[in-house]
Parts: C-alpha cells; structure tokens; sequence
C-alpha cells in the first residue's frame, strides 16, 4: 500500500514540476514575443509614416495572456493559454526520438496566433470568422515546435534543434503578418447577400463585408522531423 502511494506521489511531483517549469517558461517566451512584436511595430510605424501618414500600424497590450498588433483592416491576436498540454501518442510530434527520451518532453505551453479583419471587432460583427495562423508551443527545455499555416514557410519542425530565442521569435511575428496582408478579402457573392433580416440591421452588421479566404495548414503536407 505504502509503496503503491510513494509511487503516485513521485509521479504527481515530477508531472507538477514538470508543468510549473514548462507554464514559466511559456511565460517568458510570451513576454519576449511582447518586446519583440512592440519593437517590428515600432519600426514599421516609422517607415509608412514617412510614405503615408494615414496608415496606421499599432501594438495593444490587452493583458497577461494576449496582446493585438492592428495593421492595414487586419487584427492579429496573440494568446497564451494558460494550461499545459499534450497529445496523443500518436501524434507526429509524440512519437519523435526526441520526445520518446524523456517522458517531461510530452507536456507543452501553447501560445496561439489568430487573423481577424479589424473592423470585425470595431463593429462587433459577431458572426465573421478568425483564422488560427499558427501555434508555437513550448516544453521543459524551452524548446519549441511550430504548427502553423503554409503561408508562414517557416522550418521549424525538429523540436530536438529549436531552442527558443529572440530571433526566430521576431521572424514568427514578422511572418504572420506578411500572411495576413497577402490573404486578400473576396467579395461574398451576389445571392449571399440579396437578402438581410431585421436582425442584421438592427445589430449594424455590414451583411456586405468580404471574408477571407482561409489558410491552408503547414502540417497537412509537412513532412515531420525530428
């Protein structure tokens, strides 16, 4: 009995301390994505002012857990979730050398990426959609592993190589934006938009608005490394 209760108690201590390290972790990689997405911000507004001063580009700190750059009618939205995950063993990333070595490896902190239109929550248009752009997560060394859209090209998939550090996470930053701009709005078609409901006018809703056209996954023709 004793020893069945030591046994646990092991394994609840090395998965907490495991965790707790991994969410600490997470935490610092999020606050250097702060630096950094303040920093390209900060850059890019003094470029297009001295071209246009109109257009404008902007960091928001909106708490601990997220922070939006606004730039050019697009919103990207970064959020660090706050619990530590893993996946299924047969997951790509699970079944690597490198995970398989050290059981802490199978736990991660996840930060997301999302792509709105600005004017989607200007408005309040509840009903327009977001686009996850990628997902950066984070494990007991403080490497890391990116899922993401195509349009990123980004390689980084051998969590064994990718320790984390402050210019991979300026090239993330950099990168999703350079997707969202070029993920143009298409016009809805004529027959989608003929008809609005009381409803729609009443919430304000520009039932006219364009929508983009979407992303297409990085890992749906990745081949896995590590």
């Amino acid at each position: 009995m004793e020893d069945k209760l030591e046994a646990i108690f092991e394994g609840l201590k090395q998965k907490s301390t495991t965790k707790q390290t991994i969410y600490r972790n997470t935490q610092d990689v999020f606050e250097r994505m702060r630096v950094a997405a303040a920093d390209v911000v900060a850059f890019l507004s003094q470029k297009i002012t001295e071209v246009d001063s109109n257009v404008i580009i902007e960091y928001r700190n909106i708490n601990e857990f997220e922070f939006h750059i606004k730039f050019s009618g697009d919103l990207l939205i970064f959020v660090m979730h706050s619990n530590v995950i893993t996946f299924p063993d047969d997951h790509e990333l699970m079944t690597s050398n490198y995970v398989e070595e050290d059981f802490r490896r199978r736990f991660f902190g996840h930060i997301m990426a999302y792509n709105f239109m600005a004017d989607s929550i200007k408005y309040n248009r509840m009903n327009d959609p977001g686009y996850l752009l990628a997902r950066i997560l984070i494990n007991v060394e403080n490497h890391f592993y990116l899922e993401g859209v195509s349009e990123l090209d980004l390689e980084y998939t051998d969590m064994a190589k990718n320790v984390v550090d402050n210019k991979a996470l300026r090239l993330f930053i950099e990168s999703a934006m350079v997707a969202s701009v070029n993920n143009d709005l298409m016009a809805p078609a004529l027959d989608d938009i003929k008809k609005i409901s009381v409803k729609q006018k009443m919430e304000n809703q520009q039932v006219s608005r364009g929508q983009k056209l979407g992303f297409s996954f990085s890992y749906e023709s990745n081949n896995f490394k590590g």
